[in-house]
């Protein structure tokens, strides 16, 4: 899967872990957009046909119901929930294992807004 960080989740242990498990990370930095609006963020990544991952469900939930309302596409919005919880909250080895187990499931990705936290 070919992924796009936005800011909030642009750890480099995560872009590691990524790649040794076979997908391209691109981070903010890499496209000169670090700071960016989300609204710039989610059209680099369907400009480059990236699947974009977040932990900002509610500012890219509005963005995706805006893309289906005006009949655009991207190429899937991927979130992760915090909930300030060190036992919860998933790890970024976790988020490399929700990835791999929702691609393994054969859930359509582009075009759906998915949270993470569900493929555990």
């Amino acid at each position: 899967m070919n992924v796009y960080l936005d800011d909030d989740i642009a750890e480099r242990r995560l872009v590691a872990l990524l790649e040794k498990a076979g997908h391209s990370a691109t981070i903010p930095a890499q496209a000169a957009l670090s700071g960016a609006a989300d609204a710039r963020h989610l059209v680099y990544a369907c400009r480059n046909q990236l699947v974009l991952l977040s932990r900002n469900h509610d500012d890219f939930l509005d963005l995706h119901q805006v893309v289906e309302a005006t009949g655009g596409a991207h190429s899937g919005i991927l979130v992760v929930r915090f909930d300030n919880d060190p036992r919860r909250d998933m790890t970024s080895r976790g988020i490399v294992t929700a990835i791999g187990r929702l691609e393994s499931s054969g859930v359509p990705i582009s075009g759906q807004f998915l949270i993470l936290n569900h493929w555990r």
